[in-house]
C-alpha cells in the first residue's frame, strides 16, 4: 500500500482545518480544501493567506514561497473530487455518527490505495473506520492547534489500521517538520488522557475551596514549572471545548472516577462563561485579573530561628515541624506527631506551596513562613488539603501515564514526547517520576486514596512495580 503523497484532501475549514491545510501545501503538496459549506472554505483560504502575508512581512517567507503555496490550496464544493486524494484528513464534526457516515462515503468514493485520515482528538479510529472499504487504510492523525506551529502529531492506529500505513503517516509527518508519536486508538489516545489530571485536579481544589483561582494556577504554574495554569488554561481553550473532551474520555472509560468532570466547569459551559472568546470564564477577560495572594514578608519577632533538617526530610524549627507532603493533611500529622506541622508542596524555584495544621500556635506557622521568605521563596497559604496542589496533580499525571504504557497505548518514549510537545510539559511524566521516586508516588496515592475512600487515586499496576523494584535496589 506504500505510496507516494502529493494531493492532500483536508475535510472541514474550521481553526483545525485551515492550518493543516496550511502545513500541507507548506510542505509541497496541492491541498484539496472542502466543506460542506463552501463560503467557509473562501474564508479559510483568505485567513491562511492573511497570516503567510504576516509572514512575508516578518521577513520569515519569502513573496515567492507565498505565492507557491496559496497557489496550492484549492477550493472543492464537491466531495466527490477527493477522490483525486492520496491522503484525506478529515478534521470536521466531533460527533461519531457523522464520522462514520463520511468516512463510509470517502470509503467508496476514494480508491484503495488512498489513505483516509481523522484529526479526532478522543473519537475511536476503529468505530470511524468499522464500516469502510479497506479499513486498513483509516487511521488519525491528530494535530495540536495551531497546526502549523504546534510540533506534535499522534498517529492512531485502530484494530484495523496496518502498519504500512502509520509508518506512512509518520514519514509524512517528519517530512512535515513535525513529531510523531505513535498510539493505539484507545480514549483520549495519549495526551488528552495523560492529561486530564492537571485539569480535573485544579477543578477539584476550586469545588472544595482550597484557594482561589489565580492562587492555585500560580502553585502549578510557578510552583510546578507547567507555562500555564490549568484554570487559566482552560479559558483560553475554552471551556465547552475542555469539558466536552473531560465528558468524553470519561464516558469512553465507562464512567472511571479518575476522569470525573467537574461540577463547576459544567456550570461555566451552561451559563456561556466559555472562557478568553466570549469575555467571561474562570477569570473576567475584559479587565485585569487578580494577582496571587502571596504572604506579606513576617518580621522576626521571635528568637531567632534554628532549622535542622532530618535524615527523613523533616526540617525542625525548634518545635515546628516543616514536611514535604506525602499525601497527609497537616492537622493529621499535628495530631499523630503531636507537634506543630506546617506541610509544604514542592519547592521549585523561588515559590512554595504550605497548608497549616488548625491547631497550631500563630507563633509556630509564623516561624515557617518566616523561615521560608529568608530563603527567599514566595510563599501561597492554602487550605490543609491532602497532597496539596504540585504534589498530587503530577503524581496523578505520572500514574496515568505509567496506566497508559501498561495497557499499551504507546511507548515510555513517545508518551514522555507527546506530553512534552503536545501541552508543553517541563520533563515527561514517566522521566518525572523516575526523578522524583516511584515509592513516593506510590505512598502519596495511597494516602489519598485513603483519606478519599475513593477510587480515583488508586495507584496503576506499574507504578506499585516499579516502586517495589525501587525499594529492592535501596535495601
Amino acid at each position: 500500500m506504500t505510496m507516494r503523497i502529493h494531493t492532500v484532501a483536508v475535510i472541514g475549514s474550521g481553526t483545525m482545518g485551515a492550518g493543516i491545510a496550511e502545513v500541507a501545501a507548506s510542505s509541497g503538496h496541492q491541498v484539496l480544501v472542502y466543506d460542506i459549506a463552501s463560503d467557509v472554505v473562501a474564508r479559510a483560504i483568505d485567513g491562511i493567506r492573511a497570516r503567510l502575508e504576516s509572514r512575508v512581512a516578518r521577513g520569515k517567507l519569502t513573496a515567492e514561497a507565498f505565492e507557491k503555496i496559496v497557489a496550492r490550496l484549492l477550493p472543492v464544493n464537491d466531495i466527490h473530487a477527493l477522490a483525486a486524494a492520496d491522503l484525506v484528513i478529515e478534521a470536521a464534526s466531533e460527533r461519531l455518527d457523522v464520522k462514520k457516515a463520511l468516512f463510509k462515503q470517502l470509503g467508496e468514493i476514494c480508491p484503495p490505495q488512498t489513505l483516509l485520515t481523522s484529526n479526532t482528538s478522543s473519537i475511536s479510529i476503529t468505530a470511524v473506520a468499522a464500516d469502510v472499504r479497506h479499513p486498513e487504510r483509516v487511521a488519525g492523525l491528530h494535530f495540536f492547534n495551531p497546526a502549523p506551529v504546534m510540533k506534535l502529531v499522534e498517529v492512531v492506529s485502530g484494530l484495523a489500521t496496518s502498519s504500512e500505513v502509520a509508518d506512512q503517516l509518520c514519514e509524512l509527518a517528519l517530512n512535515w517538520g513535525k513529531q510523531p508519536v505513535r498510539c493505539q486508538s484507545t480514549p483520549g489516545f495519549i495526551v488528552n488522557r495523560v492529561a486530564r489530571p492537571f485539569y480535573s485536579e485544579a477543578w477539584r481544589a476550586l469545588e472544595e475551596n482550597v484557594a482561589p483561582a489565580q492562587d492555585i494556577d500560580a502553585a502549578l504554574r510557578e510552583g510546578g514549572g507547567f507555562p500555564m495554569g490549568p484554570l487559566e488554561l482552560t479559558d483560553l481553550i475554552g471551556q465547552d471545548v475542555n469539558f466536552a473532551v473531560t465528558c468524553s474520555v470519561f464516558n469512553a472509560f465507562w464512567q472511571e472516577r479518575r476522569f470525573l468532570p467537574s461540577l463547576v466547569q459544567q456550570e461555566l459551559v451552561l451559563g456561556g462563561r466559555l472562557g478568553k472568546k466570549t469575555g467571561q470564564g474562570v477569570y473576567d477577560w475584559h479587565g485585569e485579573r487578580p494577582a496571587a495572594q502571596w504572604l506579606a514578608p513576617v518580621g522576626a519577632t521571635f528568637s531567632p530561628v534554628t532549622a535542622q533538617k532530618r535524615s527523613d526530610g523533616v526540617t525542625e524549627l525548634d518545635e515546628v515541624l516543616l514536611v514535604e507532603t506525602t499525601g497527609e493533611t497537616a492537622q493529621s500529622l499535628a495530631l499523630r506527631l503531636n507537634r506543630p506541622v506546617v506541610v509544604v508542596d514542592r519547592m521549585d524555584g523561588d515559590v512554595v506551596v504550605i497548608a497549616t495544621a488548625a491547631s497550631n500556635p500563630h507563633s509556630a506557622t509564623q516561624k515557617a513562613i518566616y523561615h521560608l521568605q529568608q530563603q527567599g521563596k514566595r510563599v501561597l497559604h492554602m487550605t490543609d488539603y491532602p497532597g496539596l496542589l504540585i504534589w498530587r496533580t503530577v503524581a496523578m499525571i505520572i500514574n496515568e501515564a505509567l496506566d497508559a504504557l501498561q495497557k499499551g497505548v504507546a511507548s515510555e518514549q513517545d508518551i514522555d514526547i507527546a506530553l512534552r510537545l503536545g501541552v508543553n510539559y517541563p520533563v515527561g511524566p514517566i522521566a518525572w517520576g523516575e526523578r522524583l521516586g516511584w515509592q513516593r508516588l506510590l505512598i502519596l496515592l495511597e494516602n489519598l486514596q485513603r483519606h478519599y475512600g475513593e477510587e480515583r487515586y488508586r495507584p496503576c499496576s506499574l507504578l506499585r512495580q516499579r516502586a517495589l523494584v525501587e525499594s529492592s535496589y535501596e535495601s
